[in-house]
């Protein structure tokens, strides 16, 4: 089955020690200004999904009782639906709204365009 986010190893662990700080997460990703094209980490329930927000799919951690789940401003999927995304983290300061910010380290998105197949599978 063909999906639209993933995360490295390195997001994952992350996640893992985020969430025996925070609990339950969750990521949206909005387009906007001021990081707006970093993947924002969030409490679940902290950001309201509203419904112009598209669900690209629930993330699973290994260790995690919950997958986190990964939303997209509509606007924003429109730039993005041929895309595969994967959650990364690297060094440095990211936005004071995302849960990651005061460990050092931000998340990023790293994409790369669908195949035909792929894109297919997806409907």
């Amino acid at each position: 089955m063909v999906e639209r986010v993933a995360l490295t190893e390195a997001a994952e662990e992350l996640l893992r020690k985020l969430t025996d700080i925070h609990g339950p997460l969750m990521f949206h990703q909005s387009g906007g200004c001021c990081d707006g094209s970093a993947p924002m980490c969030y409490p679940d329930g902290d950001f309201t999904i509203g419904g112009q927000d598209v669900h690209l799919g629930d993330l699973t951690v290994e260790g995690l009782a919950k997958p986190i789940g990964f939303y997209m401003s509509a606007s924003q999927y429109q730039y993005w639906k041929h895309t595969h995304l994967t959650v990364d983290v690297v060094k440095g300061r990211g936005s004071g709204f995302s849960v990651e910010a005061p460990e050092g380290v931000r998340f990023l998105i790293r994409s790369r365009i669908f195949t035909d197949e792929e894109y297919a599978q997806l409907g």
